[in-house]
């Protein structure tokens, strides 16, 4: 999983702003109790802040990134590390979708991983730059998903306690 770029400076301007990172904050703490690895990049953090300390204290700081590129795949360290975990599926959120999210999409496609772009972990400044951030990578091979369709193809089954313990509030 890669969470990309959801700073303070940037994080204001961003429609819907609480949203996005509520949704990026959930999905957060969910993959972990997947064995889900993260990452975390930061664009330019001198500029545009570190990430959102709700966010940041639900990684470590080993798991985030400093990147100057607008694509994180263009990072040499999060390039390096993706590859060792051996993983070829990647879920990305963060912001702005139409720079930073759209180019790491098409690179990671590029780079013949399989990418899961959720759609209300993701955030653009303007709402028109979002839907065609998201047209454009579901066009280039992207799948977009909402967090719901996220937990639910990680949790597998019904019947567990943790599957109980996430679906309270879903069902009435």
């Amino acid at each position: 999983m890669l969470l990309i770029d959801i700073q303070q400076r940037l994080a204001p301007a961003i429609a819907d702003s609480q949203a996005v990172t509520d949704a990026a904050a959930w999905v957060l703490q969910l993959a972990p109790q997947f064995d889900i690895p993260v990452l975390v990049t930061e664009h330019y953090s001198k500029g545009l802040g570190h990430t959102l300390p709700s966010l940041a204290e639900l990684v470590t700081q080993e798991q985030i990134f400093e990147k100057i590129h607008f694509s994180a795949f263009q990072a040499s360290a999060v390039e390096q590390k993706l590859a060792s975990l051996q993983r070829r599926q990647i879920v990305v959120i963060g912001t702005e979708t139409h720079v930073c999210v759209l180019q790491t999409v098409l690179d990671l496609i590029s780079g013949n991983y399989q990418v899961f772009v959720v759609e209300e972990a993701v955030g653009s400044r303007d709402l028109k730059n979002k839907a065609l951030a998201l047209s454009r990578m579901q066009q280039a091979g992207a799948q977009i998903i909402s967090k719901e369709m996220l937990v639910f193809e990680w949790l597998h089954k019904a019947g567990t306690d943790f599957f109980r313990h996430i679906s309270q509030g879903w069902i009435k």
